[in-house]
């Protein structure tokens, strides 16, 4: 791959600032990885170091910098990330084209309601009676679905994901591999020296735009529903328990774990490895920070941070005086001793 300057310029309405617009790049990387021949980009000043240092041979800086490194080409653009992001889609890694057909080592029961012609199933995916695809649905190598699941138009199925029986998928779900729907929720009652399993018949709804990570899971409610709004996305190694509802176009980030009937509002931005326990309520446009340990109900549109979360200033305030605790028991070390001088005075 080789690709001129002045025709990234022309891609993303940029100006060559400096270097030849003739020279060609054959690459991508951020400005700390690059090699002679990779293109980078150049838009947060705190990565003013690296951008000096970078062995890229050509750069997307934002409009009106002037501060170029000696050794590379500049190209201004009014959001070299997004500038970036085009160029990458248009010249880089591609994902493989939509290919409608059934592999011929695919199970698939007789009466699946589906268009051969618009839908695509992979090599050794099962998909048992009752089910419902869409038209544009891809179910990968390997996946797994349940009897009488409805996979709407759009959706796909990376290889190996999982989604067990009744459960309803929207338009344009994305389920990346080792993605697991509708397992079992953990329910169990303790009795005559045993944990006795409660069954869980419920199912997962998710609705349209959704997307799920790689080794994410999602269990089925106890009775009625574990409902994902339309738009959230889940990052990868993510547990959701049964009959948790999660509103529209949140955010979770990975290694969070959200326990059975918890309610989480719409525009919420959870952080990686929140903790998040069993029936509590989380308000819309809330954000958790990282490692935030959710025991009570938090209302919506502020930030938490901590164990148990409380809103981020308070939780700084408490760090803040934690963080002065030698200084103020070398104090009163000092001031019990002045004390103990004065009365042996």
């Amino acid at each position: 791959m080789k690709i001129a300057l002045s025709n990234l310029a022309t891609l993303v309405g940029g100006t060559v600032l400096c270097g030849d617009p003739a020279g060609q790049i054959t690459g991508f990387a951020s400005l700390k990885e690059a090699i002679p021949g990779d293109l980078s980009f150049f838009h947060d000043p705190r990565y003013n170091e690296r951008l000096v240092n970078t062995k890229a041979s050509a750069i997307l800086v934002p409009l009106g910098w002037k501060e170029f490194p000696p050794n590379a080409s500049c190209i201004e653009v009014s959001d070299p990330s997004r500038s970036f992001e085009k160029i990458v889609e248009t010249y880089g890694f591609q994902p493989s084209p939509f290919a409608p057909g059934v592999h011929p080592s695919a199970v698939v029961a007789d009466d699946v309601k589906f268009d051969p012609a618009h839908v695509c199933i992979g090599p050794n995916a099962v998909i048992e009676s009752g089910v419902e695809l869409a038209d544009e649905v891809e179910v990968g190598p390997g996946c797994f679905v349940g009897r009488n699941v409805i996979i709407g138009k759009g959706s796909r199925l990376h290889a190996n994901s999982t989604v067990h029986a009744e459960c309803v998928l929207g338009e344009n779900v994305f389920l990346h591999s080792g993605a697991v729907i509708g397992a079992d929720g953990f329910g169990y009652e303790f009795g005559h020296g045993r944990h006795r399993k409660v069954r869980q018949a419920g199912i997962v709804q998710i609705d349209n735009d959704v997307e799920i990570g790689a080794g994410s899971t999602i269990d089925r409610a106890r009775f009625g529903r574990t409902w994902i709004g339309e738009g959230t996305k889940i990052d990868n190694l993510v547990q959701i328990g049964h009959n948790v509802v999660i509103g529209k176009h949140c955010i979770i980030v990975a290694c969070t774990a959200i326990a059975g009937s918890a309610v989480i509002g719409d525009y919420v931005v959870i952080a990686a490895q929140v903790g998040i326990a069993g029936h509590v309520h989380v308000g819309s446009q809330s954000t958790l920070a990282a490692r935030c340990g959710v025991t009570r109900d938090l209302s919506g549109g502020q930030t938490y941070l901590g164990f148990p979360a409380i809103p981020v200033g308070e939780e700084k305030r408490r760090l803040a005086g934690i963080n002065r605790l030698p200084q103020l028991v070398a104090r009163v070390k000092e001031l019990a001793a002045q004390i103990a001088g004065g009365k042996s005075a």
